[in-house]
């Protein structure tokens, strides 16, 4: 099969289209032939060295069905656990398809199974016009919840908009912590969903309401941070952070069972769509992470072989 291979570490341009051996599969295991795959951020990472990469880049993909890969979705076929495995949801494209496994486990995960956002609550989300900006706008959207968001450009925070987020703010132009308290009385927001890490950590959550909950999945700025903890205690304040993508095979299998149970038929019911920027050939992996670098892009983007 053809794949694309990263020769070394380094810029988009170590990524090469090869040659490669079929992957091996066991009794538990599923064959997928690659419809599409999707870029995550932490491929671009991977490709730098930052991260062991897998053998192949790659942690989501559609065929017959879609999938939650621990990588090799770079390729023209993959095997993946069987409990990582979801149907394709009627109404959405083969290709489609791949741009949710990722994001969506990642947005039930963190956000609804450990914050607990819930109807009627409100929910910060940062890069709203990422991949997991755009799907979270409209899952958070689709449970009743008030969605407020962060994005860096007028035509950015207008898709956002376009997606159902009720509070669009201009990182670069706007104090997001001020803008938050406005908007609700001063209270602040219940639920933030963080990639920033160190240098928003303090203004996070200073943004929460009583009870409010800081969930971290990146740390795109950095890891440190100096704090003032008085908050913590006098709002009574949780902060967690988790990845996906080190989770134990069984811990995967658990998601994507709750995420098929909770979230497919929102997708289902068109209340959750696929946000597609641009489409690539497998042979333009290079690209695709040029352009997942710029940030230039809304949504997500998909190779396909």
């Amino acid at each position: 099969m053809k794949a694309v291979v990263i020769t070394t570490p380094g810029g988009p341009e170590v990524l090469q289209l090869q040659e490669v051996e079929d992957p091996e599969f066991g009794d538990d295991d599923v064959l997928i032939r690659v419809a599409a795959t999707a870029l995550n951020r932490i491929d671009t990472l991977q490709r730098k060295g930052s991260y062991p990469p897998p053998r192949f880049l790659g942690l989501e993909c559609s065929g017959n069905v879609c999938a939650l890969l621990s990588g090799g979705g770079y390729a023209e076929k993959v095997v993946v656990p069987a409990g990582h495995v979801l149907p394709v949801p009627p109404g959405v494209s083969l290709k489609d398809a791949a741009s949710f496994p990722e994001v969506v486990c990642t947005l039930w995960s963190t956000v609804f199974m450990m914050s607990r956002l819930s109807a009627g609550e409100t929910f910060l989300i940062h890069g709203g016009s990422s991949g997991i900006g755009t799907c979270g706008i409209q899952l958070a959207k689709s449970k009743g919840a008030k969605v407020f968001v962060t994005a860096g450009s007028a035509e950015k925070l207008a898709a956002c908009k376009d997606l159902g987020a009720d509070v669009c703010i201009n990182y670069k132009t706007e104090d997001f912590v001020a803008r938050v308290k406005e908007e609700t009385q001063g209270k602040g927001v219940d639920v933030v969903l963080d990639n920033m890490g160190g240098p928003s950590f303090q203004r996070n959550l200073d943004s929460l309401n009583v009870d409010g909950r800081l969930f971290i999945i990146g740390f795109m700025g950095g890891t440190v941070s100096e704090v003032n903890l008085a908050g913590l205690l006098a709002r009574r304040l949780t902060v967690q952070a988790a990845g996906l993508h080190s989770r134990s095979t069984e811990n995967k299998a658990l998601i994507v069972n709750e995420v098929e149970k909770n979230v497919w038929p929102a997708i289902m019911a068109g209340k959750v769509k696929p946000v597609v920027y641009k489409y690539l050939p497998l042979s333009e992996a290079a690209e695709g992470h040029r352009l997942m670098e710029s940030s230039n892009h809304i949504g997500k983007i998909l190779l396909v072989p």
